[in-house]
């Protein structure tokens, strides 16, 4: 071999940079085992919530060395900003895409119009995006191009005087298209930048944040974050602020008694025509009332009744005082109610003309509180405050002069000359100002000391400290150019994620133990130099992801486990190729160099097969599954080179000077010699095998179908922990009387399950997560240990590092990202399957070659999910069809290939070897010859995927099940499969499969 000094110094280099790459874990790690220690000893666990009150001194001793020198001048702050990130599973924290709103992005630009048919267009896009991959916005031209005489440029639509320099009035829909495309992407980039500031300011280590495609949605990752409801209420805060007046309490009294009389003359009519009940109307007796508290207080009729008669009042929790300004308290889940009862046209019909543009909003409730305050502000025509933030210059978390949390602000000189009237007229009338922030009122205080001068305010409203900082922190970013929804998200608690570590840790040692020892017993003295080739391979591999700053996910470590698979591969190919080449006699250096040079193209196909699905699953997957073709596409480079160059460096080491260096031990050196077996002969039983394997699959397919994750139909997923083993059956009728549809199954051991639900998965926001933890929670704190709260339950509060029971995961995924998830899969694995057919042709130069790859591929992929459709409610674990499934159908897609090329690149050789031989000799002679590299390629990986099936965590045991399945199946498909379409196709038109010119003149016999 060539160059070895410049090999051996590059090897040394690459080391030496993974070395230092991972010193700074090293370093990072050794510091935070030393702040926990230091907590510990601090905090006895004696003293009241001891593992918060540990996290905080962990945090302050950190804070006090962390730029102090530990090594070299690497200090703990350096070391943490290039660690080695980990990913979700492995360190808690959440996972969120938002969805900035187009629509609202699209009303602002056209400054609110009315226009109808601007706004039939949007609601029609809103409509079209649930079961369509375009963009909202391309849905909009769509929807809006289809009325007739529609045009963007439109005075009513965008030819507004903001956007006058850019638009005229004259200008064809097609012109206006690119610059509300620009505008937008503007929007969504500001929202970016502030989403970008906001996270850097709250002060999560190691934070994601990138934007995805031009859809408007925005990826967010902090892991190791743990205070979850305060990081959502960031993010989705729009930091709208608004100063409005606001109407008193008694001034809304008999409106909302005439409105309570409405809504149930209103249910009545439509009871009874549900009911397809006539019957004559009857005149409404009247009642006086006083007051509405005199209604309220009235205990003539039973509950029930009050209910059905005042379907609005029976709501009411209490009344605010009459010169103040909440109106009424409700409880936090009927709010919704609430809020479709008020925006009924005829209850809005009974509003005084001097208050019809008054907007109901809630209050903030205190915090573990279930009772909201309704307020009315003094709206107007346009629906616009008297004052709103965007005159705010600073904000800071401060106290008011009672001693309570507060949020002090400065206004610039036009808002401080508005709040100096606003106040002034609030002190004059003894009436009060909301200060609203994205549409909730935190504080609605009165006016006593006459007008406030020089633009100083104040926000109070039942903060704690953290809620204040964070509010002071939006104000000062600024806020959002529109409404940001979590569409998707993932919180995984820092006890699971230390639970995924241990079991990754624990998978990867035994995979990596047995195949060192495998691979010294089989080759003896050149498996140890291929194993130390390996675990250099392995350093590689770590040095690389830290130094890129890449994320480590536990799919990352099946990934870079599955690497060791592929390594041994290539070394198995390397030594099975220089065992024959001894075997005919040739000097072990002549062997040495015949064998490399030989398996060179079939390590080459291999893994450039697995690495086009590698590239495919980074393309279209997102989270985990990016962090699986990550390392899998870094350990097939890594793999490549210590197996090409280290290996041989040291096999050449080994041997020279006329030193003897055996391929096998005294055990395994006769193993597979001389295999010729008649595998084409065998084909039509192969074929009737496999056909009734696809009957089966299809039909279960077709009958019974596939158990669809939340990433493909929608809906939130919680993991739950409960103290004793749980009937899954029993706690899904408990659950089915509130969630309406729900689904419980073991997930794991007895005591945790699985528990997922659709319910108001339309609705956006964390107060329909928290309505819906709130449930589980009074559904299952029977099963729980005694004395555990609603905060305890959970999933990612604050304090609960050691948590050991309740919600311990959760994921949501929204509808609309949950088809578009779908049908990106859909993508990725025919992608996949274009992408090999023409691969293979290229390579091959003959689409029977193709023909046989993709037929057997086919096989793999249907057989698969035929055996997830049979199984999914047999099996103790789960078998859901996610993202992280489609990782799986993709890698065993390039398994089988890496099988299948191998094959067929031995039977290419002998076609150019043997061209007098008869095509079937000649194949079945090329499949016995790769039988020791197939059966101990696969009898690795399959050992490498079975430890990590039983010890590698409950997230990932379906994955690798998919991964078990398809290795087994992709073996067998290879030589069964793919071997006999090719050569039935070959041999019925009569070609020749092989290169040289003369004997592309068909020579061979078929």
């Amino acid at each position: 071999m060539q160059n070895k000094g410049l090999i051996k110094l590059f090897a040394v280099l690459f080391a030496l940079v993974s070395i230092y790459q991972l010193s700074f874990t090293f370093i990072a790690s050794n510091v935070e085992t030393e702040a926990e220690a230091f907590a510990e000893s601090e905090i006895p666990e004696s003293v009241e919530n001891f593992t918060q009150e540990r996290n905080n001194a962990a945090e302050q001793y950190l804070d006090s060395i962390g730029n102090e020198s530990i090594f070299a001048g690497i200090s703990y702050n350096t070391a943490k900003g290039k660690e080695l990130n980990k990913g979700l599973d492995l360190k808690g924290g959440i996972n969120v895409i938002l969805q900035i709103s187009v629509e609202d992005l699209l009303k602002g630009l056209a400054n609110n119009s009315k226009d109808p048919a601007f706004n039939q267009a949007l609601a029609d896009a809103g409509e079209a995006r649930k079961n369509s991959q375009d963009s909202f916005l391309e849905l909009f031209y769509q929807a809006f191009e289809s009325k007739e005489g529609a045009s963007l440029a439109s005075p009513d639509v965008f030819g507004t005087k903001a956007l006058s320099d850019e638009i005229s009035f004259d200008m064809e829909n097609s012109s206006v298209k690119p610059i509300i495309n620009r505008k937008i992407d503007e929007s969504v980039t500001s929202a970016f930048e502030v989403l970008r500031e906001r996270i850097d300011k709250f002060g999560v280590t190691q934070p994601n944040i990138q934007r995805l495609g031009d859809s408007g949605r925005i990826l967010i990752e902090l892991p190791g974050a743990k205070d979850i409801s305060r990081i959502q209420n960031l993010l989705q805060s729009t930091a709208q602020l608004e100063f409005w007046d606001v109407y008193r309490a008694n001034e809304f009294s008999d409106y909302l008694v005439n409105a309570d009389a409405i809504v149930a003359e209103n249910i009545k009519s439509e009871t009874e025509k549900s009911e397809d009940v006539q019957v004559e109307d009857e005149e409404q007796e009247e009642t006086e009332t006083d007051d509405l508290e005199s209604l309220l207080s009235s205990e003539d009729e039973e509950t029930e009744d009050f209910s059905k008669s005042n379907p609005l009042l029976s709501l009411v929790q209490t009344v605010g005082q009459p010169q103040g300004p909440i109106i009424a308290y409700f409880a936090i889940k009927d709010t919704a109610k609430v809020n479709s009862y008020l925006s009924m046209p005829q209850v809005k019909s009974q509003l005084p003309a001097d208050k019809k543009y008054a907007e109901f909003v809630w209050g903030k409730p205190p915090q573990d509180s279930e009772i909201i305050e309704l307020y009315a502000l003094k709206g107007n025509r346009n629906n616009e405050p008297q004052l709103s933030g965007a005159v705010v210059t600073d904000a800071q978390q401060t106290y008011d002069q009672v001693g309570r949390v507060a949020v002090s602000m400065q206004m610039d000189g036009r808002g401080a000359k508005i709040w100096e009237d606003m106040t002034g007229k609030a002190s004059s009338q003894g009436s009060q100002i909301a200060i609203v922030l994205d549409n909730i009122v935190y504080s609605a205080p009165g006016v006593s000391s006459g007008a406030i001068t020089g633009g100083r305010s104040e926000i109070t409203g039942e903060f704690s400290i953290e809620e204040a900082q964070d509010l002071a922190n939006v104000l000062r970013a600024g806020k959002l150019p529109a409404s940001a929804n979590i569409v998707q998200s993932e919180i995984v608690g820092p006890s699971l994620g230390q639970e995924a570590i241990d079991s990754g840790v624990l998978s990867f040692g035994i995979a990596l133990i047995f195949v060192l020892l495998y691979m010294i017993f089989y080759y003896g003295k050149a498996g140890l130099y291929a194993d130390i080739a390996l675990v250099i391979n392995i350093l590689f591999i770590f040095g690389v992801l830290s130094g890129l700053g890449a994320v480590l996910t536990l799919p990352g470590i099946a990934g870079i486990v599955l690497t060791i698979g592929m390594s041994v591969d290539a070394n198995v190919l390397i030594f099975e190729r220089i065992r024959e080449e001894l075997a005919k006699g040739k000097t072990q250096a002549e062997a040495i160099t015949d064998g490399f040079k030989n398996a060179l193209s079939s390590i080459l196909d291999a893994n450039i097969t697995t690495g086009l699905t590698g590239l495919i699953l980074l393309t279209f997957g997102t989270g985990p599954i990016k962090g699986f073709a990550t390392t899998l596409l870094i350990g097939i480079v890594t793999s490549l080179f210590c197996a090409i160059f280290l290996t041989r460096l040291f096999i050449a080491g080994g041997g020279k000077k006329g030193k003897s260096l055996p391929f096998s031990t005294g055990m395994t050196k006769n193993w597979f010699l001389n295999i010729d077996i008649n595998f084409l002969k065998k084909r039509k039983v192969a074929y009737i095998i496999s056909a009734v394997a696809i009957i089966i699959s299809i039909g279960s397919l077709a009958t019974k179908g596939l158990n669809e994750g939340v990433d493909f139909v929608g809906g939130r997923s919680y993991t739950v922990r409960f103290e004793q083993p749980v009937n899954p059956t029993e706690i899904q009728t408990k659950l089915v009387q509130d969630l309406l549809s729900v689904e419980a199954k073991t997930y794991g051991s007895s005591s945790q399950l699985k528990i997922t639900t659709n319910y108001k998965i339309e609705e956006e926001g964390t107060v329909i997560d928290d309505e819906i933890q709130a449930i589980l929670f009074n559904n299952l704190k029977d099963y729980l240990p005694g004395g555990m709260t609603l905060k305890a339950f959970k999933v990612g509060e604050s304090g609960n590092d050691a948590k050991e029971y309740g919600i311990m995961s959760s994921i949501k995924v929204g509808p609309t990202i949950a088809d578009d998830i779908k049908t990106a899969s859909y993508y990725a694995i025919i992608g996949s399957l274009i992408v090999v057919f023409l691969y293979i042709l290229l390579r091959f130069r003959r689409w029977q070659f193709s023909l046989g790859a993709v037929a057997a591929v086919i096989h793999d992929v249907i057989i698969v999910l035929g055996l997830f459709s049979l199984l999914y409610n047999v099996l103790p674990f789960s078998l859901e069809i996610d993202q992280a499934f489609i990782a799986a159908i993709l890698t065993v897609i390039g398994y089988s290939l890496n099988d299948t090329v191998v094959v067929f690149d031995r039977i290419r050789e002998y076609f150019n070897e043997h061209p007098t031989w008869k095509m079937d000799k000649l194949i079945n002679l090329a499949v016995s010859s790769t039988i020791s590299r197939t059966i101990n390629t696969s009898l690795t990986t399959l050992v490498v995927l079975i430890a990590i099936f039983i010890f590698g965590g409950d997230s990932i045991r379906g994955f690798m099940f998919a991964l078990i399945i398809g290795v087994v199946v992709g073996t067998y498909s290879s030589v069964f499969i793919a071997t006999p379409v090719m050569f039935d196709s070959v041999q019925k038109k009569g070609i020749d499969l092989s290169t040289t010119e003369a004997e592309e003149k068909g020579q061979v016999n078929a």
